[in-house]
This record gives C-alpha cells, sequence and structure tokens, in this order.
C-alpha cells in the first residue's frame, strides 16, 4: 500500500533491481507488481530478504515462493543462522565462512560482526538442539540447490538470494559486494531512432521524476535525468525536443538524502538533478545532438481513487497550484466529474498512501488543507466511440463519468467484471488503459 506510481516510474531509470522481501510475509501483492516492471524492462534482479532478526518463515518456504509466484530460480548466497530472537548471523555460501553478530540495545546501532567457521561452539550454543541440526541439513542441502549462473541471472532466469537485517546492518556488507561485482553495465535504451548505445559520444537521457520543494531552503522543482549516453558537461548545450528549444544545463547537482553536491560531468548509468527549469515534464529526452525522443514512460492504472475536497476556498488559488504541480511531478492522476455540480478534483492513485502524501504536501508546502471522500471504484479507462452510444452507458448506476486534465473523456468502474460487461455490451465502444 505505501507504492506510488512513482515507484512504478523510478525502475525504467534503473539497470538492475533490489528486491527486499519481509521474511515473515514473504512476496506480497505490490512486490509481484514491482517485479512485472523489472520483467518487462528485462533487467536482473537481486533478492534480499530482510528482518531475519525478528520470527520469520522458514528459509525454503521463502525460497520456494520466489520460485513459485515470480518464476525466479532462487540461489541462496549465503544462509541464515537462526531468526527472530535466536538469529546468530549468516552462513556464506561462497568463502564457506560463518559471520556473526551481536545484538545490540533493541537494535539501535549497528552491530558488531565476527568471522569465523560453522565448528565454531557459539553456533551450537545459541540454537535449540533442531534448529541446529537444521541448520547442518540445510547447508549440506545448499550444494543440491542451482549453482549460481551469472548468464542466467542476466537473463532474469535467476535472482541471488539474501538473508539478513538491514535494521542492524548485518549480512548487508556480503550483498553490497556482490552487488557491485555482478550488477550489469549500463544498458541501451529505445528511441525513435532506434536503440542508443551507451558508448555512443552524444549525450543523452530521459527525465523520468520531477519533484518541487525538496528542501525548504530552496523551493525549486527538481527534474531527475537518467544519462543513457555519452559524457554529460555541465553548462553544455543541448536540445529539448518536445519544446524545441536549446537548453543551457548550468545548474546541475547529485543528490543524497538532504544533502546535494554540484556535477561537472556524468556518463551514462548516472543520475542528475536539474532544479529550476519547470519546463520539463516526465519522459522529456534531452540530447545534445540529434533530436530524437526515447520511448514514453508508461503510466501506471490507479487503483485507488477519492475526491479531494478544499477545506478553505480563500485558498483555491493555492490549492490548484499545488494540484498542478503534483500532477507534473506525477504523484497521482486527476480527474474532474462532468456531471456534477461541484468541481472538485477526483484523484487516482497506486497505493493508498499516496494520498496521505498528497495531502501532507499541499498542508506543508502550499498550506492547504484538505479532506478525502474515497470512492468504491477500482478501475479507470479512457472511452472512444459514436457519442450517442457513449451516451447509452450508464453514468448514473456505478459507473462515473469523468475527464482528464486534457479533456479526455475516462469511465470509472467499481470491478472489473463491470468492465468486462459493458465492452462486451457496447462493441462499438474503445476501453483504453490510461498508460502513457
Amino acid at each position: 500500500q505505501d507504492f506510488s506510481e512513482d515507484t512504478y516510474r523510478t525502475l525504467m531509470a534503473a539497470d538492475c533491481a533490489v528486491m527486499v522481501l519481509d521474511a515473515a510475509k514473504g512476496v506480497e501483492e505490490q512486490t509481484i507488481k514491482l517485479f512485472e516492471v523489472c520483467r518487462r524492462r528485462g533487467i536482473p534482479i537481486f533478492t534480499f530478504i530482510n528482518k531475519m532478526d525478528r520470527p520469520a518463515l522458514d528459509p525454503l518456504e521463502l525460497l520456494d515462493e520466489v520460485e513459485n509466484v515470480l518464476g525466479m530460480q532462487p540461489v541462496p548466497m549465503n544462509w541464515p543462522i537462526g531468526d527472530g530472537p535466536s538469529f546468530m548471523g549468516v552462513f556464506d555460501r561462497q568463502t564457506e565462512q560463518v559471520h556473526l553478530y551481536d545484538r545490540t540495545a533493541r537494535n539501535q546501532t549497528i552491530s558488531p560482526e565476527y568471522i569465523t567457521t560453522m565448528d565454531d561452539p557459539r553456533i551450537q550454543a545459541g540454537l535449540s538442539d533442531a534448529q541446529y541440526e537444521d541448520l547442518l541439513l540445510n547447508i549440506g542441502l545448499m550444494d543440491e540447490l542451482a549453482e549460481f549462473d551469472e548468464a542466467a541471472f542476466l537473463r532474469e532466469e535467476q535472482t541471488m538470494v539474501y538473508f539478513g537485517s538491514a535494521l542492524t546492518n548485518f549480512g548487508v556488507q556480503l550483498f553490497l559486494d556482490d552487488f557491485i561485482k555482478y550488477a550489469p553495465p549500463p544498458a541501451a535504451y529505445h528511441s525513435d531512432a532506434g536503440l542508443i548505445d551507451p558508448l555512443s559520444n552524444g549525450f543523452s537521457g530521459f527525465v523520468f521524476k520531477i519533484q518541487a520543494n525538496m528542501d525548504p531552503r530552496h523551493w525549486d522543482s527538481v527534474a531527475f535525468l537518467r544519462i543513457c549516453s555519452g559524457r554529460f558537461e555541465r553548462n553544455a548545450q543541448v536540445k529539448h525536443p518536445r519544446t524545441g528549444k536549446p537548453l543551457k544545463l548550468s545548474r546541475t547537482y547529485t543528490f543524497f538524502a538532504d544533502s546535494r553536491e554540484v556535477v561537472d560531468e556524468a556518463y551514462a548509468g548516472d543520475i542528475i538533478g536539474l532544479p529550476g527549469n519547470r519546463e520539463f515534464q516526465i519522459g522529456d529526452t534531452i540530447s545534445s545532438k540529434s533530436s530524437f525522443r526515447f520511448d514514453p514512460i508508461p503510466r501506471f492504472p490507479a487503483e485507488h481513487f477519492a475526491r479531494l475536497i478544499n477545506l478553505d476556498i480563500s485558498k483555491q488559488k493555492q490549492f490548484l497550484k499545488g494540484l498542478r504541480q503534483l500532477e507534473t511531478e506525477g504523484a497521482m492522476q486527476v480527474l474532474y466529474e462532468t456531471d456534477a455540480a461541484r468541481r472538485d478534483p477526483i484523484l487516482g492513485v497506486v497505493g493508498v498512501l499516496q494520498f496521505e502524501v498528497v495531502q501532507a504536501r499541499l498542508a506543508g508546502e502550499y498550506n492547504v488543507k484538505t479532506k478525502l471522500e474515497p470512492l468504491p471504484h477500482q478501475l479507470a479507462r479512457w472511452v472512444e466511440g459514436p457519442a450517442d452510444i457513449i451516451d447509452k452507458l450508464p453514468w448514473r448506476y456505478g459507473m462515473m463519468r469523468t475527464q482528464d486534465v486534457d479533456g479526455r473523456l475516462v469511465a470509472l468502474f467499481s470491478t472489473p467484471h463491470e468492465l468486462k460487461y459493458y465492452s462486451e455490451k457496447y462493441p462499438e465502444l474503445r476501453f483504453e488503459a490510461i498508460t502513457t
């Protein structure tokens, strides 16, 4: 529920991904959706099974779930020693060493780590007899599990699996070492001029994220650019194909949490921030030479809808300004009911917590308090076809007639069954998913 469309979109700028699973929950619904984005892009996936310092599912059960639900062959690179209160560390399959850790008070600091071997008496002393026997059995079985095949990993047929605890930073370094070793180099990206080779001379990139008011000290809008080819140089003159305007990129930064540093040059695979230029939109191409365009970044269908009400009509201007900015960032999709007397916007989001993010940002950045009225609808579709047939749809009985910010007709459906029924009943109409 805490994923937003922005989470999915960021994967469009990645060359590989890390799938973090809760050891007590395994593969969750939103994990599957994120995985499908990775699969469509063909990027390899590392798996980190987190929170082993809390009660967890059986490691073999977790591996089976990854294979059966996601269709990838899991290859454990380490193995947990205990779980929950008895979690002591991990066995490193590659070195056959054991990494033990000491718990700190309430797990508030990074735990000390000790490297030893399986015959260390502390291991048997810290586990029950049954746990110790299972550990020895599972480590023995690891040799019968799939061997790591780098080519299969890059084809997304295998996933390297690591167990650990991010909170205590335990098992993380083993994962990071392999991540650096096996993560693929920047890949070529599709454009209307064909594949753009990352090693080609011309600089190019695309905007995949826009964020306003990241820092109250700056109050600027930052467009995040994935560099796809060539060498970027600050102050370079570049082309912006969507507007046809030349741009000079003199303010370029790298970001880490709240800090920002000026970047003078960057290369394919790097991410840079371009603050202050509000002409950018998500999906925009920037290049130093020809005016090609990278393939559009798809939108991801909203699954939750709610009416957003401004509680102070005297701040309507700020309310609308905030909505425009958040919609530009892709934080949500904005619709308006065409048959309603009131003009309150309807928000469509991928994850329900995004509603809270929108309300918090409107309050914090624009001083506008709002109220949400959840709607029962689950699906949104563009509607195209003869106007007289469109008017026959049961707009007042379950379906809702809306339009997006570009004026296109959008129908909201309460269930997939409802969408299927009216698609079959009115074959003259096209109900298209809102994906671009």
